[in-house]
């Protein structure tokens, strides 16, 4: 086990991270341990991607939402205690937070994050948005590339949930690959081809490169190169358009309290953004709309997952990240990797 003058914080921090150093070593989780995250919305996905990233260890999480803890709070959101209704939803998911990683310096703000400055952001290396317009994903998003801050942004609506992240123009990783050993014989054409060696890896530096969210949701579909590969398109991408034009109407999510009126309201979004997307109107049908109300919380620990593991491996620079949407269907079960954007 590694000690204290190789881990350069404690024996007792070197024993809680074991596991992590192990699976992807001390460099990867050194640089995780001196990083700085803020996560904005405490709903379902907000409590999946809040615990993972404590457990994971980064050095300070700020948990930001000016939202109170209601019914649905309670049942969709696993930090806040069933006495906590009416309270701040950041400051209720506090304790439980805290107490998963008493190594983890973690902190409650109670402010909306509309209403944060440009220079509030910028002390972080990574900034997580759920629950949030899609022009402030934007603003931030742009805000956050101009300093190399990493950004995601998720959400989940009913049995469907989606991530998108912005890593940066250039992010630098390494990948671990089995190693390939050269041939030692000259006994044929088989013996000079590289062979992989099962027992051995090498570690591979790499590079990916992202975009902006606001190119990536502005995609061009009228060229014939976006036209020819609509086929093979997620259908999610468009509805994500289209519940993130709700949220922008309306001010909040669709509600089951308000079934009849919010499935009519999204049918109507639909025409629109199809419309101005200048797409098939037939691409996405009515049966989504029964199936995007409320936060479900299967769908929460898959898509919070997946969002908690992609910021680990972007702070720790382990391991391909995914470029750069991630859909969740949880009515198929199933989920898909896409890139949308500029190539």
């Amino acid at each position: 086990m590694p000690g204290k003058e190789t881990f350069g914080e404690s024996e007792e921090e070197a024993a809680q991270y074991d596991r992590q150093i192990r699976l992807w070593g001390l460099d990867a989780q050194k640089r995780l341990r001196g990083s700085r995250v803020l996560l904005a919305g405490l709903g379902g996905l907000g409590a999946e991607v809040a615990k993972n990233l404590i457990l994971a260890g980064v050095k300070g999480l700020t948990l930001l939402d000016h939202e109170k803890v209601s019914e649905e709070s309670c049942r969709a959101q696993f930090l806040v205690p069933v006495t906590a209704r009416g309270q701040n939803r950041a400051q209720a998911s506090l304790e439980r937070g805290q107490n998963l990683n008493p190594m983890v310096k973690v902190l409650a703000d109670q402010d909306r994050v509309e209403d944060k400055p440009d220079d509030f952001f910028l002390q972080f290396d990574a900034v997580c948005l759920t629950g949030c317009s899609r022009d402030l994903m934007v603003r931030v998003d742009q805000l956050c590339s101009k300093h190399n801050i990493k950004v995601f942004c998720g959400d989940v609506y009913g049995y469907y949930g989606y991530m998108f992240c912005n890593l940066g123009k250039e992010h630098n990783y390494v990948e671990e690959k089995p190693k390939l050993v050269k041939p030692t014989g000259n006994d044929g054409p088989e013996a000079k081809k590289a062979k992989v060696d099962p027992n051995e890896t090498t570690m591979v530096k790499k590079t990916a490169s992202f975009c902006p969210l606001k190119e990536a949701l502005e995609v061009d579909w009228t060229t014939e190169k976006a036209k020819a590969g609509m086929k093979k398109t997620p259908v999610d991408y468009f509805m994500l358009h289209v519940l993130l034009k709700f949220r922008t109407d309306k001010g909040r999510d669709p509600d089951p309290q308000s079934y009849p009126e919010d499935s009519r309201l999204l049918r109507q979004i639909r025409d629109d953004v199809l419309e101005a997307l200048e797409v098939s109107a037939d691409l996405l049908n009515d049966d989504f709309i029964s199936y995007c109300f409320s936060e479900m919380s299967p769908v929460c620990a898959v898509v919070g997952g997946v969002l908690g593991q992609e910021v680990v491996k972007a702070l720790s620079q382990r391991d391909p990240p995914h470029r750069n949407f991630f859909f969740f269907d949880g009515r198929k079960g199933n989920g898909v990797v896409d890139y949308f954007g500029p190539n």
